[in-house]
């Protein structure tokens, strides 16, 4: 990897981390904990940075859907499928939702959300959210310096094909949310 690249990541790491998880977050995270194992972040401090932006994000949600969860939807037609399956599996599962939803692939934004407009009380939603939020930094974070571990142990001299596997790592997790947002603009009846 080039010392640019390194340098870039070793001094906006954090930031890039605690804004990824933020919006989503699952592959920035991986690629961090990727970054951790090979030296260029501390695991811990992208643990932490993943668990501050996905708790911080979770909670805007969680406010909008208090406050604003009319206003928001009106703007946001597409929401409200994804809003009536949230607000189902809130009635049936409410405590393994909200300590799980970052989980649950395509819902990770609603789940905050439907549950603000629900009748969930925002200190339970807060020690829960806690709780899985520092779940899911620590296993996806973990994830990825095992999977740099694995890597280095396939491939003797990672050195060399390090960038790839970031790469690797990136295009892989923007495929899935091109086919994500892909799949959720097409018609109904064109997904089965």
């Amino acid at each position: 990897m080039s010392t640019d690249l390194q340098s870039l990541i070793q001094s906006y790491g954090y930031w890039v981390i605690l804004g990824g998880t933020f919006l989503e977050g699952e592959t920035v995270l991986v690629l961090a904990g990727f970054a951790a194992h090979r030296g260029y972040l501390q695991l811990p401090w992208v643990i932490g940075a993943a668990f501050a932006g996905t708790l911080a994000g979770d909670q805007l949600f969680f406010f909008l859907g208090r406050r604003h969860s009319a206003w928001f939807l009106a703007r946001r037609p597409t929401w409200v499928p994804r809003m009536e399956r949230a607000s189902r599996l809130i009635e049936r599962y409410e405590n393994p939702i909200i300590l799980g939803f970052r989980f649950l692939y395509g819902l990770r934004t609603v789940v905050p959300f439907a549950l603000g407009a629900s009748r969930v009380s925002a200190v339970r939603f807060v020690v829960l959210n806690l709780a899985g939020a520092l779940v899911w930094a620590v296993v996806v974070g973990t994830g990825g310096y095992l999977f740099g571990q694995a890597l280095e142990t396939l491939l003797q001299d990672i050195k060399k094909y390090e960038l790839l596997a970031m790469l690797g790592i990136g295009v892989t997790g923007a495929s899935f949310w091109a086919l994500y947002f892909r799949r959720r603009r097409l018609p109904r009846s064109t997904q089965r």
